[in-house]
Formats: C-alpha cells, structure tokens, sequence
C-alpha cells in the first residue's frame, strides 16, 4: 500500500484491480478457501486470482491461512481493516448500481 496525494486516492489504488473489490464483498460472507474464490471469480483466470489475493495480502486486507494437511487447505478471511472498509465498497456497489442504470437509460 502507498500513501497517494489524497485519500480518495489511496483507497482507490488498493481496491482497484481485476476483481478485488469483488474478493472482498465475497470475503464479508465468510472465510473462503481458494477453490471457492476461483468458482465465484469465473471471468477472471486462476493465476490473475492469485495475483489479486497475494496485493490484498500484502496491503493488509485479507489473510491467507495454510492448514498442515494433505492437500494443503488455504483459507482466505479479512484483517479487521479489510473489515473497516465494508461501508465504502458497500457505497461503491450502490454508486455502480446508478451508473449502470444511467447506462441502461442512455441506450438507444
């Protein structure tokens, strides 16, 4: 995570990517493991998934569990400040929502 100029745009740059905010919304229902993501994810390729989970990592936003088993099982939950962040993206999705309306009534 880098600090931007302005806030707005430190949030935007670590929830912007393919599908991370999506990850998050998914991640507020419950802890997932990585085969669920991927079913949930599927326009999105396994390995641009894994990129995605490892920066949301990384910025402090999810945490990435291995269990000591055979298969190894990985599980994916959110940090209490990827917790913090659900009114935003709440307010997002309802902000997406009115611009695909727009859209919708723009089309001829």
């Amino acid at each position: 995570m880098k600090k931007s100029y302005c806030p707005i745009d430190t949030f935007i740059n670590v929830v912007k990517g393919k599908r991370k905010g999506t990850i998050i919304l998914h991640l507020f229902q419950g802890n997932k493991r990585y085969g669920e993501l991927v079913k949930l994810l599927p326009d999105i390729s396994e390995r641009m998934t894994t990129k995605q989970l490892k920066e949301l990592e990384a910025d402090g936003l999810i945490i990435r569990t291995v269990f000591p088993e055979v298969p190894p099982k990985v599980e994916y939950s959110l940090t209490d400040l990827g917790k913090e962040i659900q009114p935003y993206l709440k307010g997002m999705y309802r902000g997406g929502i009115l611009f695909e309306k727009s859209l919708e009534n723009s089309e001829f």
